[in-house]
Formats: C-alpha cells, structure tokens, sequence
C-alpha cells in the first residue's frame, strides 16, 4: 500500500529521529505506541520552531484527535525521517499529517499520521480563532 500526501497539504517541517532500542516490542520492531511519541516530538519541534508554544496564561495548541496508519515495520537501528504537513485551516482549527519513513529506505512509508489542533484561550477553556501569523503559515 503507498500513502500519498493530497496536493492540497503543505509540508511545513522535516526531521531524523533515531530509533532507540527500547522503542522495539518483545516482536522486534517498534512498538506501536512509539510512532505517536515520534508524531509527537515532529509536531512539537515544528510548534517550536514557528514560536508556537503553548503558554498556560496565555492561548496555543491543544491536540483534539490523532490517528495513525502502519504499513511497514521499523526495527532498530536506524533513523526515521519524519515529513509533516498542515492543511485544512478552518475558523479555530487546522490538521497536521505526517509521514514516516527510514532515512535509509528514501521513499518507502513505513506509518503515516495526523492531528487535528484546536487554538484554545487557556485561562477562558475556549477556543478561540487561529492567529493570523498562524493561519499564514498552515494555509
């Protein structure tokens, strides 16, 4: 099976993650709990990068859904090129995708997965609509 990112997405980062030892299951390869962690770290460099951290007095980004696709297994050792993509700004929201492949195997898509982020007022519990600057760079 290939994944294909739909032309409408935009990709917005990339990074290497290298797969540890104790990312792998009593079946040698990485466990499936990892590829979230992996999304996770991608999306939250990305956030990082782009001065989009959460700020508990202030607002940012909440995660409301994440999902994940495997297709191929990841096993140890090696590194993992993680390509993320955004699309889909809406009033309050916007989705992040994200492919997963060994940096050693160009091409190949071993999981691919996304998120859908809420911008939230957090001391009001609310959400409230994406920043222009943000809205610029996920369009």
């Amino acid at each position: 099976m290939k994944f294909e990112i739909p032309e409408q997405k935009k990709l917005v980062y990339q990074m290497l993650i290298p797969i540890r030892w104790g990312d792998m299951d009593a079946m040698n390869h990485v466990n499936n709990t990892t590829y979230f962690r992996y999304l996770e770290t991608a999306r939250v460099d990305w956030m990082h990068s782009i001065a989009a951290m959460p700020t508990p007095a202030g607002e940012g980004p909440v995660i409301v859904n994440a999902f994940c696709n495997f297709y191929k297994q990841l096993e140890y050792p090696g590194d993992v090129l993680i390509k993320m993509y955004t699309s889909d700004p809406a009033r309050t929201t916007f989705e992040t995708w994200a492919t997963m492949e060994r940096a050693d195997r160009p091409g190949a898509i071993c999981a691919a997965g996304g998120a859908t982020t809420i911008w939230v007022d957090f001391p009001k519990q609310k959400a409230i609509p994406l920043p222009d600057w943000l809205r610029a760079v996920v369009s």
